[in-house]
Formats: structure tokens, C-alpha cells, sequence
């Protein structure tokens, strides 16, 4: 693909999945344009990038699809004085887009290999608001707590209570909760000490994250 081939697929992208999506938050729709997807995908998928599809980016993970991605933007409302938490660097893309929003991202990943090649791909675009973090935060991360966003990017069975317990008051997370194929989204809003509301937005399936905590099974 070339150049202007891209930008035209990006436009496709905004105008065919993103707002039928009922993403009409402009600051996400000009940040879906600001910031160039293929840059961070697989080089074999280059030219997938900005198709409505989960990619493989190794080790078992994959990207969300861009109108997920646009719709968690659009979810979190995240503000210029916010500091966010993101569980699963991966490809790196996300973080981007979250650094071009917040304050301060404090990204953490399993991985060596993700971060990285986040570390690149943060540097070639200037993006100088992200903490890069190698370790496993399936059960939370309260080394930078409180939070004012956390996002997790990768599902989990059961949501660790640690994540909720890390939020600010007034903070929102979004995560993907659930056993495949369905999995329910969710915007988790913590509105006093003691007390959070949850609005499930959507239903999709997404791999689990690295040593995500498993319910009690029973076997017959």
C-alpha cells in the first residue's frame, strides 16, 4: 500500500466502521487520524492494519479492532490531567493513543519483547508521557495508584478486586470480562470509598491476559 493509499484506508476506516460504531466523540475521531495504526502493527500484517479485525501480534495476543479501540476512548473521556493505567502494552498502539489524552501513562507488560518494540515505536513519535513497565499486573498494579483511567487490554475470567481498589474517586476502567466466545465490556466508574457503578457496553471475545485469575470450576 502506498502513502495515499493508507490515508485513504484510514478515512474508509473513521467513515465505514468507526462511526456507524457510534463513535462521534471528535477528539477520538481526529486522534484515529492523528496517529498512524500501520506503524504499529506486525510487518506481515502491514497491510491489515486498518481493517475491521482482531490482528496477531505473536505470543498469543492480538490487537483489539479499531472500532473497539474507538469505542474505549470514546468511554473513558480521558482528560489532559489524568493519569491512566494500561495493563498489556502490546504492539504499543493503544498507548499511544492514550498518551495523546492523558497526563501520564504508566503502561505495564509481561512481555520483554512488547515493550520493546513499544519502546521504538513511543520514541519515533515523540511520545515522551508514557512509563514503560515490565512485569504482570493480572491481579492489579498499585505501584503508581490511585488511577484516574485503567484500561485492560486483554480479557479477563474474573476482574481482581485490586483494580477497583487502585481507582480514584471519579476514576473509570474499562475492561473485557468473561469466559470466550462472549465476553461482556465494561465501564466501571468508582463514585465514592465504597462504591462503584458498572455499565456493560457491548459484548465481543478477546485472549485472556498472561496469569489472569480463573473462577472455581466445578466438575461433574
Amino acid at each position: 500500500m502506498t502513502e495515499m493509499n493508507f490515508e485513504q484506508a484510514r478515512f474508509n476506516m473513521i467513515e465505514q466502521q468507526i462511526r456507524p460504531w457510534d463513535v462521534i466523540d471528535q477528539r477520538v475521531l481526529d486522534l484515529l487520524s492523528e496517529v498512524p495504526r500501520e506503524d504499529f502493527v506486525p510487518p506481515q500484517h502491514h497491510n491489515l492494519a486498518l481493517v475491521d479485525m482482531f490482528l496477531p501480534i505473536g505470543h498469543e495476543q492480538t490487537m483489539m479492532s479499531p472500532k473497539l479501540e474507538a469505542r474505549m476512548l470514546q468511554a473513558l473521556d480521558i482528560q489532559p490531567f489524568e493519569n491512566v493505567l494500561e495493563v498489556g502494552t502490546g504492539s504499543g498502539y493503544v498507548t499511544a493513543l492514550l498518551s495523546k489524552l492523558a497526563k501520564q501513562v504508566y503502561s505495564i507488560e509481561i512481555i520483554p519483547e512488547f515493550i520493546k518494540s513499544a519502546q521504538t515505536k513511543l520514541a519515533e513519535h515523540r511520545i515522551t508521557n508514557v512509563t514503560l513497565e515490565e512485569g504482570d499486573a493480572a491481579q492489579g498494579w498499585p505501584l503508581d495508584a490511585p488511577y484516574d483511567v485503567t484500561v485492560i487490554t486483554g480479557s479477563l475470567p474474573l476482574l481482581p478486586d485490586a483494580f477497583k481498589q487502585s481507582m480514584n474517586i471519579g476514576g473509570r476502567l474499562f475492561a473485557i470480562i468473561g469466559d470466550s466466545p462472549s465476553r461482556e465490556v465494561m465501564l466501571i466508574t468508582r463514585i465514592g470509598e465504597f462504591e462503584w457503578i458498572k455499565e456493560v457496553l457491548f459484548e465481543t471475545d478477546l485472549p485472556p491476559l498472561n496469569n489472569a485469575t480463573e473462577p472455581d470450576r466445578f466438575e461433574f
